[in-house]
């Protein structure tokens, strides 16, 4: 009996190595870049939309890439994590960053723009800083944000919805 896959989390120790190889592949037969042979279509130019997003992605999330090769239905990624970086991020560069890929609270929007906070709303963002810069350094969210873009430039172009 083969053994279950388990999750990022439980296989990720930074105290072991900063460094781990991600694979992802595609599913239904789908073509990631290069010629299907059997439809004649010609992916090939998917393979910028990947490689600008991993790098797009690499300047927000404190994860340098090392490596990284993409095949005509997978790709294969070797990141760093770089944890004294984003240790180092101050409440305003989380923000920023996280900003960049998603909405952030009304109460980060409020710091951001000077406003003044109680000691409630200070303590309740710096509690949300923290989760972010979290997931800022965690694999799992690098791949969520890679994956889920590239699944809805190509379910657009093949006129299809669901995973890709």
């Amino acid at each position: 009996m083969q053994p279950m896959t388990l999750p990022r989390s439980t296989q990720i120790s930074l105290d072991a190595t900063p460094y781990y190889h991600c694979v992802s592949r595609c599913v239904r037969r789908a073509f990631l870049c290069g010629r299907d042979t059997e439809s004649g279509k010609d992916y090939e130019h998917r393979r910028e939309w990947i490689e600008s997003r991993m790098h797009k992605l690499a300047e927000v999330f404190a994860l340098d890439i090392a490596a990284f090769a993409v095949m005509s239905n997978h790709y294969h990624i070797v990141l760093y994590i770089d944890t004294k970086s984003a240790n180092k991020w101050s409440l305003t560069e989380v923000i920023t960053r996280w900003k960049k890929l998603f909405k952030a609270s009304s109460l980060a929007q409020r710091y951001l723009q000077g406003d003044t906070l109680d000691h409630a709303e200070e303590d309740r963002l710096k509690e949300v800083v923290s989760l972010w810069r979290e997931r800022l350094m965690d694999i799992s969210w690098f791949m969520r944000c890679l994956n889920e873009s590239i699944a809805r430039q190509a379910n657009a172009e093949d006129n299809c919805t669901g995973r890709f």
